[in-house]
Order: structure tokens, then C-alpha cells, then sequence
């Protein structure tokens, strides 16, 4: 599947990925600080944006998108810079096609499954009543009593057309029939990525822990652990000046010293 996607800059070719739920869109303000240096092509995932909508979620076909994308752009080798599920995106198509991978920044994700935590969410934005006329103020009433958090619904929101027919312009129904995929994680058997790689964590997020250090260093060997003060896990936008500083530094230095795939 060749995605969509927003292009911006030239230069080496960067590649942003979103986390599950979010579009090219939640990496805008990274893009143009980005674009400055690089060509920076910001994708919408399957399902997600303004991508096609398909069965399937597993990270060996979103990896595939994404590949297949990057040449169809001539993007190849690239810098991936995913966030969240983005990131495990990045991760295996690193591991899948280490040569088409210039270096790898992973953004507060680990390679190992997860235990479901989103069922709740989908189901609740799947039960909501996309009647005509329906306004955002109206629909965000409606989730406020499966969803308490304001900002995580005005997040979700986003996904969501209104007008005469409101509508969901993600792919619902495939991401929620798609989320054990999504939380599982099953690399390649006996891939490894030797390139320049950085897990930037959060500080105040419990996602990448130091047990999952032996299984970062196992499949990428050349990675560096960087935690980012004061940010939970969307650390790009707890901590945006920090997080572009970090980025920043580590897609210079790479690209200066060289970028082997393998």
C-alpha cells in the first residue's frame, strides 16, 4: 500500500511515523523545524489519516507500507523517526530492510507486546451516534463518559468529519479489529539493525523500561537510550524545544559520521 503523506524541505530524506489514532499531522510542528535541513515526508499509516483504508494492522504489513512508499518517493535510504506505534513501525521495517534505513529514532516505545489498553477507547468512539447535524462539542459530551481526559478526546476527535454526514475518515473498524496486532510485537526471525539508532524515552512515561534494554540491544545493537526530562509520553509535544534539540543533534551527528544499514 503506498500511503499519503505531507513533503516538506530537502535534503536527506526523514521520514516521521504517528502513533495509533494520530496522522501526519500530529508531527506538523516537527516537520517545519525539520524541513530547514532535510526533506521530511511526514506519512499518515494505514488506516489513519488520509491513507487507504484496509484490513490488517500487523507490523510486518505496516513496515511493508512504508517501504514500499519510501521507494515509490525515492526516499530510500532514510531516516525513521517513529513515535509510539509509529515507532514500532520504524523498528521493523529497520529490521525488515535494514539497507532501505538510513538510521532509526524510536520515541518512547520498546520492541516487546504490550498488554491490551485500547479497546475501551475504540469501542467508545465506534458506539458514538454519528447522527446529521451532529457538532464536536456534542460528540465530545458523548465520550467524556468513557474517555474523562479532555485533551486524549479532543485527540481523538480529530479523526472525525462532520457535516451533513458525519463520519470517521480513519479506518475504525480495521484499527479496532487490528489492535492485538498492534500491541503484539513479532520481529523478523534473526533480523538485527546495525545502524545509528536512539530509543528517546519519557521521563514520566512507563513505556520503555530497563528491562527491555537486553531486547533493544539485541536487534539493535548500535542504539542509545536517551530520556527526555519533564515529558510523558507524547514527549514531541510535552517537550517540543527539547525533543527537536535531542532529534536535532542525533540526525547530524549520524549523518556525519555515516549511516550503515547492516
Amino acid at each position: 500500500m503506498e500511503l499519503k503523506l505531507v513533503e516538506a524541505g530537502t535534503g536527506p530524506p526523514v521520514v516521521l511515523l504517528h502513533g495509533l489514532f494520530g496522522s501526519a499531522r500530529n508531527f506538523g510542528s516537527v516537520q517545519k523545524q525539520l524541513a530547514a535541513r532535510y526533506r521530511v515526508l511526514a506519512t499518515d499509516l494505514r488506516n489513519h489519516g488520509s491513507s487507504p483504508h484496509e484490513s490488517g494492522m500487523s507490523y510486518d504489513l505496516q513496515a511493508t507500507d512504508v517501504l514500499q512508499t519510501l521507494r515509490r518517493y525515492n526516499a530510500a535510504p532514510a531516516t525513521l523517526v517513529g513515535h509510539s506505534m509509529g515507532g514500532k513501525v520504524a523498528m521493523y521495517a529497520a529490521l525488515l530492510s535494514p539497507e532501505s534505513v538510513a538510521r532509526l529514532a524510536v520515541c518512547d516505545i520498546a520492541p516487546v507486546a504490550y498488554p491490551p489498553q485500547f479497546h475501551a477507547y475504540a469501542q467508545a468512539l465506534q458506539n458514538l451516534d454519528l447522527k446529521p447535524g451532529l457538532t464536536r462539542a456534542a460528540a465530545d459530551e458523548a465520550l467524556a463518559a468513557d474517555i474523562s481526559d479532555p485533551t486524549l478526546r479532543a485527540f481523538l476527535l480529530q479523526g472525525l468529519q462532520l457535516g451533513a454526514s458525519p463520519h470517521w475518515r480513519i479506518g475504525l473498524a480495521e484499527i479496532a479489529a487490528g489492535l492485538p496486532e498492534i500491541a503484539a510485537w513479532n520481529p523478523p526471525p534473526g533480523s538485527r539493525f546495525a545502524g545509528p539508532t536512539m530509543f528517546l524515552t519519557a521521563e514520566r512515561s512507563a513505556y520503555v523500561r530497563s528491562a527491555h534494554r537486553p531486547v533493544i540491544k539485541a536487534l539493535f545493537p548500535a542504539a542509545e537510550l536517551v530520556a527526555l526530562r519533564h515529558a510523558g509520553h507524547w514527549l514531541h509535544v510535552d517537550q517540543p524545544g527539547a525533543f527537536l534539540a535531542v532529534l536535532g543533534a542525533f540526525l547530524d551527528r549520524s549523518a556525519a559520521e555515516g549511516s550503515p544499514g547492516s
